[in-house]
């Protein structure tokens, strides 16, 4: 997956004189990066949750200062991944988790989670839902492989292009590491997808102070 680029490195490559001006162009094409009314994703899913941003390590399903909780799904292709899906919730509640999933995962689609209680309803809401838990595997790395390593590959594009986002801004920046994560196999139509995207979305004029 190609890393893109920070509003610092587009400032520099343009010779744009304003920091502000470089960023506001890379933001207006992440919000274009949201496709309305797609798919959702299928099939065999990992579902998880992970805290991203901030300098403390925090609970699971608490809050943690400075840090924002995410949840994630992936396709389970062989040994590999197919298409993504990533949200922000306040909390791993029963109430997020399962709109999220139900707003992202196909009817009947096999969900695998972690024994975290909040997962419990997917059951009854017609998927097939299947848990792994630790102490069922040797190897823990083991335990829904596919989603922890998109939240790893995440918070390293995160951290290593743009030096870390803020809670406010972080939504649009998921969005972006969906449509490229989701396209990394294929560069060239993802560049021509941006653009028939950007028509599709409202124009969004300069804020005058």
């Amino acid at each position: 997956m190609t890393p893109g680029l920070s509003a610092v490195q587009l400032q520099r490559q343009l010779g744009v004189g304003v920091y502000e001006t470089a960023w506001t162009m890379l933001h207006r094409l992440r919000r274009a990066m949201l496709r309305p009314r797609r798919d959702r994703i299928g099939g065999r899913v990992e579902v998880d949750e992970c805290f991203i941003g901030g300098s403390r390590s925090g609970k699971r399903g608490r809050g943690a200062a400075g840090k924002v909780l995410v949840v994630g799904a992936v396709e389970v292709r062989g040994e590999g991944s197919g298409r993504i899906r990533l949200g922000i919730i306040p909390a791993a509640t029963q109430a997020a988790l399962t709109t999220f999933i139900r707003g992202n995962v196909t009817d009947g689609a096999q969900v695998f989670t972690d024994g975290l209680s909040s997962y419990a309803p997917l059951a009854s809401l017609g998927y097939d839902h299947r848990t792994e838990m630790e102490e069922e595997k040797r190897d823990h790395r083991n335990i829904l492989p596919r989603i922890h390593r998109v939240f790893s590959n995440l918070k390293t594009w995160i951290k290593g292009t743009h030096h870390g986002v803020d809670a406010k801004n972080l939504e649009v920046y998921l969005r972006e590491f969906e449509f490229r994560f989701n396209r990394r196999r294929t560069p060239m139509a993802a560049f021509q997808s941006l653009l028939g995207l950007t028509t599709q979305h409202e124009p969004q004029p300069v804020r005058r102070r």
